[in-house]
């Protein structure tokens, strides 16, 4: 044992409280942020704007209005205002390259198809919004797996794991 080696001290002193936060590692902040992870973010608060929109629509036509139920129209307009959060947070998670925000973006994404299908399948003016919420996911979809999305937010993939044992 070498007299300047400290691993062998066995002396306890008490550990110190720090009141800063530590950063967490969740993905590399290095270089600017990808184009194609900005607009899987820029889409994914597209729709969560679009669903307060639409939600803020429902409880004023249920208080304003004349609806059939204007109970029924004011619990969808806060569900769709509750459901605007995931994308939202998933966007601002997104932004500032954090792997955990992929999940709610592809979740968000997956849950806005069979919307498009039912508003596709209408015989009204819903066929555009179906046109365009499915050309937001599919495109959202594509962006959020494309490799260069995923580097950034620093997700290994399958095969990509490093081995630290030689």
């Amino acid at each position: 044992m070498r007299t300047g080696d400290r691993s062998a001290d066995t002396h306890s002193y008490p550990a110190r409280v720090s009141t800063e936060r530590n950063p967490t590692p969740e993905a590399p902040e290095s270089g600017p942020r990808p184009g194609r992870l900005t607009a899987a973010a820029a889409l994914a608060a597209l729709e969560g704007a679009a669903l307060i929109a639409a939600g803020v629509y429902m409880l004023v036509m249920g208080l304003a209005g004349d609806p059939d139920s204007p109970e029924q129209a004011t619990t969808g307009g806060v569900t769709l205002i509750v459901l605007a959060l995931l994308p939202l947070l998933a966007a601002r998670g997104l932004l500032r390259r954090r792997s955990w925000s992929r999940g709610p973006a592809i979740i968000t994404q997956i849950m806005a198809l069979p919307v498009a299908w039912q508003l596709l399948q209408a015989d009204s003016m819903a066929i555009p919004g179906g046109i365009a919420l499915a050309a937001v996911a599919v495109t959202a979809l594509v962006l959020l797996v494309n490799p260069a999305t995923t580097e950034a937010l620093g997700i290994k993939g399958p095969g990509n794991v490093q081995d630290d044992v030689k």
